[in-house]
């Protein structure tokens, strides 16, 4: 067992769960790394030391340079604003340090181009913070789609649905403007990740993307509200997205279904620790969905509880991820989600993004 030095760039929300996570992960999982807390770096250098005092950090850096440039810090997260993944990216790999970026990968389809070839070229390991995708239930579907427990897929619906933007009297913040704050950046992300997770590469797409309320008292909102997307996916199966931060009524909607020719899965993210499945056999008079509460026989369910159905949260996902960083470092390669998994999910809202300026089906880049 060795320490490994942990600097988080970024203090907020993810910030704290990702410092949560790395705190808790060497208990949960006894990973061979147990990872030392040795500094953040915030907007300001007050911020940082508040953040600093709060979390546990043992210093608080001046500014992200500072803290990508310490001999200390081993590995770095960033939690900070897309339009700062790109730089701080550059700076870690030149250093060789391996890096943990928050989605969506960059601040546009360019940086999550040039952020992968850098930690590509520079042999780091890296991965992308796609969560919700690594509960075990949806471990355990991923699973059974691979096992063929529902036949061949022929349908995917996918939605991410929030309604914190839904009253449209709510004042103009941060996530009102910039194209990688809009819903597309922000929720979208998610699903399209479940989306190739479960069901493989997208070929193409149809898309609409619509802002719904376009001010918030005297400030316009220059970025979107909701968008569909309609797609052809590479083994041929139809599917259909949604994403929305007006959905009113709806708090976790990370919510998908999956049609196969022997049966099919259902999931709520806001049930996270129950699997709705269908298998096509048996008397027709018996058929029907079945709820399978997760517990140890499931993935990465056991380190956190002994106890069927009693469930895992949002924190557990974190941690399930911290796990995956420290094995990526101490393998010294890179795990799935990797930067070049971002950048597939990039790809793709790019190619949404083209097919609602052009009213026409886009092909989604490769490589």
């Amino acid at each position: 067992m060795s320490e490994i030095g942990i600097g988080i760039i970024g203090g907020g929300y993810m910030g704290k769960a990702h410092a949560v996570a790395h705190a808790a992960v060497g208990a949960v999982f006894q990973t061979a790394l147990r990872p030392r807390l040795e500094m953040v770096a915030a907007s300001s250098p007050a911020s940082a030391e508040r953040y600093r005092d709060a979390f546990g950090f043992a210093r608080a850096a001046g500014s992200w340079e500072e803290l990508v440039d310490d001999p200390r810090v081993e590995a770095v997260i960033i939690a900070s604003p897309p339009e700062t993944h790109l730089a701080i990216t550059r700076r870690a790999a030149d250093l060789g340090k391996p890096v943990f970026c928050e989605k969506p990968l960059g601040a546009s389809i360019s940086d999550a181009a040039a952020m992968t070839e850098t930690v590509e070229a520079a042999g780091v390991p890296n991965m992308i913070g796609f969560n919700y995708i690594r509960t075990p239930a949806s471990q355990y579907a991923r699973r059974l789609v691979a096992e063929g427990a529902i036949g061949d897929v022929t349908w995917f619906r996918g939605e991410h649905t929030e309604d914190f933007y839904a009253d449209p009297e709510a004042p103009a913040s941060w996530r009102t403007s910039g194209e990688a704050n809009g819903c597309m950046g922000d929720l979208a992300p998610h699903m399209i990740n479940a989306a190739l997770a479960l069901m493989g590469p997208v070929a193409s797409v149809m898309a609409e993307i619509e802002t719904v309320h376009t001010m918030r008292g005297s400030d316009p909102v220059t970025n979107d509200d909701q968008a569909q997307i309609m797609c052809r996916f590479v083994n041929g199966a139809m599917g259909h997205l949604f994403f929305s931060r007006v959905a009113t009524g709806r708090k976790m909607g990370y919510i998908y279904e999956i049609t196969g020719t022997k049966g099919a899965i259902r999931f709520n993210q806001e049930d996270q620790n129950s699997l709705w499945l269908y298998k096509a056999e048996g008397p027709e008079a018996d058929r029907g969905f079945r709820q399978i509460l997760i517990g140890p026989a499931h993935p990465d369910y056991e380190p956190f509880c002994l106890g069927p159905g009693h469930g895992t949260g949002y924190q557990d996902q974190i941690i399930i991820e911290a796990r995956d960083f420290l094995e990526s470092v101490a393998e010294g390669r890179s795990r799935w989600p990797t930067f070049r998994d971002g950048l597939a999910v990039s790809r793709i809202v790019s190619a949404a993004r083209t097919s609602h300026e052009n009213r026409s089906w886009a092909h989604v880049a490769g490589d």
